[in-house]
């Protein structure tokens, strides 16, 4: 097994890092902020943390990805110091925990498990962890099981659809999914003039779910897929308001009909 390179420099930074969180959060010479979180408090950063780092990566900006990870980095930190305050476990145990389990569930890498390519190691990864739910007294009662609740929802819906499929759930080719995906948009239509609401929410949901569906018939990440059309989104039109403003105007000065000809004229400008 090659040892990473920069072990020994980045044990000395880890455990200086280990060092400020503990400092930090010392009762009488700490900050007081940190010292009066807990684990739920700043558990919504760890979630804002790992967005950046996704949009780090998505941007190409490698000096903001290492940035991000730290930060991420510092949620374990931050989480583990608490952890060993209450005597629960520790930042050494968090590395044990994760090493081990790695370890395990890579046995055609650490054991004498034959070889597998990319699908196979996925199925392998499933079952796997399939198996230490049910050691831990956690086996899965439904194919669902195990998929968190707190995921982003266009995630969670292509996981909860692809766990389906797993069980043989699912449509069987594209165009049952298109006839699918028409039947739910008709029934859209069918409820606007009259629903309410909750109706209205009810059928644009089953319209999302089909959504992420056909991105994981399609091998898209749903969600990534539309942090990019949210992007692609944001640069058009701040670009249709560069126009206008070259023009002396906002966009409260346009019509809908003016801002709609400089769009086209950005997505044109766009094209190779």
């Amino acid at each position: 097994m090659n040892d990473y390179a920069g072990a020994a420099e980045a044990e000395a930074k880890l455990r200086a890092l280990l060092d400020i969180m503990a400092r930090l959060r010392d009762p009488v010479s700490g900050c007081a902020w940190d010292v009066e979180q807990s684990h739920a408090s700043i558990a919504p950063f760890a979630i804002e943390e790992a967005y950046e780092v996704a949009e780090a990566v998505e941007a190409g900006d490698t000096a903001a990805l290492r940035d991000e990870l730290g930060d991420l980095l510092l949620q374990v930190v931050f989480h583990s110091q608490m952890a060993a305050e209450a005597g629960t476990f520790t930042f050494a145990d968090v590395a044990e925990s994760i090493a081990t389990k790695l370890i395990r569930r890579h046995p055609h890498i650490f054991a004498d498990a034959a070889r597998r390519d990319a699908r196979g190691q996925t199925i392998a990864w499933e079952a796997q962890k399939a198996e230490e739910r049910a050691a831990k007294g956690r086996a899965a009662v439904s194919a669902l099981d195990g998929v968190a609740v707190t995921l982003p929802a266009l995630t969670r819906a292509q996981k909860l659809s692809a766990r389906a499929a797993r069980v043989g759930f699912d449509w069987p080719d594209l165009a049952d999914l298109f006839a699918k995906l028409d039947e739910e948009v008709g029934e859209l239509r069918a409820e606007l003039p009259s629903a309410s609401p909750e109706r209205l929410a009810d059928e644009m949901g089953d319209l999302l779910f089909v959504m992420a569906n056909l991105c994981r018939k399609l091998g898209l990440d749903s969600e990534a897929t539309l942090r990019a059309a949210n992007a692609k989104f944001t640069r058009r039109f701040r670009a249709v308001e560069a126009r206008l403003a070259a023009e002396g105007r906002g966009p409260t000065e346009a019509s809908l009909a003016e801002m709609e000809a400089h769009w086209s004229a950005v997505k044109s400008a766009e094209k190779p």
